[in-house]
């Protein structure tokens, strides 16, 4: 039986990009049960294929629309089971994807003329595309929320390889960071708050927002775009910054505040119920030697304490620690091949190149001195690393790798089970598919004679 599973996050922006284009009806290649899809929809897809650097291959028509069929097929269950998605839920995901786009295509300006409309316009044409795949995949979830593996199905799947094709795992370490960032006086941040002040004024005194924005702004994500966030609601933001944008009104600016990313000025420029749409100006402050020297101090007081066990490393991660996502986990490190389990055990070449410099020296155990690093984010400090075990290259075997075999064994579950539900589906729903696609491999289960098709014959 053929594995159908919904597309990846590469193709899901594929296939709405697609739909931004006129669509046309030209004729109608495939109907499953109510829903029709359109040759105009499948060309669209196709060139935005191509104009992704792809090679010309007609065949990748044939993956698309089967993908089509998937996402159909699940929002048309999901509307029978209640599975529904709220408009908050569309305007977030149409925001992030806006934002990706604009970011992709080089500015707003650029994207409006490749599409040779306007964002907003846009956006209203992808809305339904959004929902329906945002509604199949709850629904995908739904099925397969109560997929669960024994240990028993673990051992079965290990058995299933044959010796000498187990894989074989790479150098593997499991890494702790306590990350210290330095924190600045009142004086020091005084002289980037009075350069925001100064650029409030600016914009008070007539001068286009969206020009100082892409001018000043130092948030790289929306300084392209003018400053522009779209749309958000009190969940998705800083504290402080939503407390600013839900007490103004359209048009107003709010005055110079500071949130953990440095101080803003926020101007909104539409309310949607529970969401605003806001644009905003982000100055960093930069870190002076003076309060470089003082985090060295309290770096190595930490590194001291831990040393002498005055203090456990995974207590002092969750007391000192500004990385948010390995703090409260006892400062260990999480890796995800596929953004979906998540484990503490990192492969050699997957570990950040500047803390696999530290740690191969190391002794499991052992705590690194406190070491300057800068982060992806442009911010600078110092980190006291952890090696807490490192284990070497080996066949796969379940006494080491029991956890990566359950997650593989987990996924093969899910797969089927998702197989069986769309085989069974397929028999009960009406599918009809253009001539023109009979030899595509990819739907041969879908274009194979079922009961349902038969009967409107």
């Amino acid at each position: 039986m053929k594995k159908v599973l919904l597309m990846a996050s590469g193709f899901l922006f594929l296939f709405l990009n697609g739909q931004a284009q006129t669509k046309s009806v030209d004729k109608v290649i495939a109907v499953l049960g109510s829903d029709v899809i359109l040759l105009s929809e499948l060309n669209q897809q196709y060139v935005m294929y191509l104009n992704s650097g792809n090679p010309p291959d007609e065949r990748v028509k044939c993956y698309y629309l089967q993908q089509m069929l998937v996402t159909h097929l699940l929002k048309q269950q999901a509307e029978i089971d209640s599975v529904m998605v709220d408009d908050q839920q569309v305007d977030e995901e149409l925001d992030r994807r806006m934002r990706y786009q604009i970011q992709r295509a080089g500015g707003q300006d650029r994207l409006e003329e490749f599409l040779n409309r306007s964002v907003l316009q846009y956006k209203d044409e992808l809305r339904p595309d959004v929902k329906d795949q945002l509604q199949a995949n709850k629904m995908q979830g739904t099925i397969t929320q109560k997929v669960s593996i024994t240990p028993s199905e673990v051992q079965k799947y290990f058995d299933s390889y044959k010796k000498d094709s187990l894989p074989d795992i790479p150098t593997e370490f499991e890494v702790g960071e306590i990350v210290l960032h330095p924190d600045l006086t009142k004086a020091e941040k005084q002289r980037f708050l009075d350069k925001l002040d100064a650029i409030r004024l600016r914009v008070k005194s007539g001068e286009d927002f969206a020009f100082l924005a892409k001018t000043y702004s130092e948030d790289p994500g929306s300084a392209p775009e003018g400053g522009d966030l779209g749309f958000f609601d009190r969940s998705t933001m800083a504290k402080e910054f939503t407390a600013n944008a839900f007490k103004l009104k359209p048009g107003e600016l709010s005055q110079v505040f500071e949130t953990e990313f440095g101080f803003h000025i926020l101007q909104v420029i539409e309310r949607r119920g529970e969401q605003v749409h806001a644009r905003h100006i982000l100055i960093r402050p930069q870190n002076t030697p003076q309060s470089m020297d003082r985090l060295k101090l309290h770096a190595d007081s930490i590194y001291n304490s831990l040393v002498k066990k005055e203090i456990t490393f995974s207590t002092a991660a969750s007391l000192f620690s500004a990385d948010k996502q390995s703090k409260y986990n006892g400062g260990m490190v999480l890796y995800s091949e596929d953004q979906s389990a998540r484990t503490t055990f990192i492969p050699a070449d997957k570990l950040d190149p500047k803390v696999f410099v530290v740690v191969d020296t190391m002794k499991v155990g052992e705590f690194s001195k406190p070491v300057p690093f800068t982060g992806a984010d442009g911010k600078e400090g110092y980190k006291i690393v952890l090696l807490k075990s490192k284990i070497a290259p080996h066949k796969g075997n379940l006494d080491q790798d029991y956890t990566k075999f359950k997650d593989k064994a987990q996924e093969q579950k899910v797969q089927r089970v998702m197989s069986e539900w769309f085989e069974k589906r397929r028999k009960s729903t009406y599918i009809r598919i253009d001539d023109d696609y009979k030899d595509c491999n990819e739907l041969k289960d879908w274009i194979q004679q079922t009961p349902a098709t038969q009967e409107t014959k």
